[in-house]
């Protein structure tokens, strides 16, 4: 049973079905994957409640945010276990100019937070499933993994023809990179 089963009418099944869609369209030859922004900043530095998280991190999904961690984790396991190139994001370091941070900083009454020392460790990705060795780190400005990015090439590079996308803030980031993202 497909997720999106229970919201769709019998007739819009019917129709799916008749246009021949539904077919998994599998991984792939080669496929990557990629971690989009798990790191402090989006899920809080412990497994909370959501408002107690965003006292220390205004980005935070808590609790909920923490459970994608330990499903991201599960999924990583599986994929190192069959040697898939594996590529993390996560925000630029760059706090020493304000125009860095893009028009993030101009939405959010809480951006000069951004430039203290207490958000050092926020772009860091968790250690729960930090990055080992040969997985690749890229740094980004943008929501989207692509924007700005060589994240294309380094694709490109080891020759996925598909990726694995994963992250806890399907929202924002996860979103921007699956909607505007390039052909492998």
């Amino acid at each position: 049973m497909a997720s999106w089963d229970d919201i769709l009418t019998v007739r819009d099944k019917e129709v799916f079905s008749k246009s021949g869609y539904g077919k998994r369209a599998g991984f792939g030859q080669r496929p990557a994957v990629l971690v989009i922004d798990v790191n402090y900043n989006f899920v809080g530095d412990k497994p909370e409640p959501i408002l107690d998280s965003i006292k220390r991190f205004r980005n935070s999904c808590g609790a909920e945010g923490w459970e994608g961690v330990h499903r991201i984790g599960e999924l990583l396991a599986e994929c190192r276990k069959k040697h898939l190139p594996t590529f993390y994001t996560t925000g630029h370091d760059d706090r020493t100019n304000a125009v860095a941070f893009g028009r993030w900083q101009a939405k959010n009454s809480r951006s000069t937070e951004d430039m203290t020392d207490t958000w050092d460790k926020g772009n860091d990705i968790v250690d729960e499933i930090a990055p080992r060795g040969g997985d690749i780190v890229v740094r980004k400005q943008k929501p989207s993994a692509f924007f700005g990015t060589p994240l294309m090439s380094m694709l490109n590079d080891v020759h996925a023809d598909s990726v694995l996308v994963t992250g806890t803030t399907t929202s924002g980031c996860v979103l921007a990179s699956s909607t505007r993202f390039p052909t492998i």
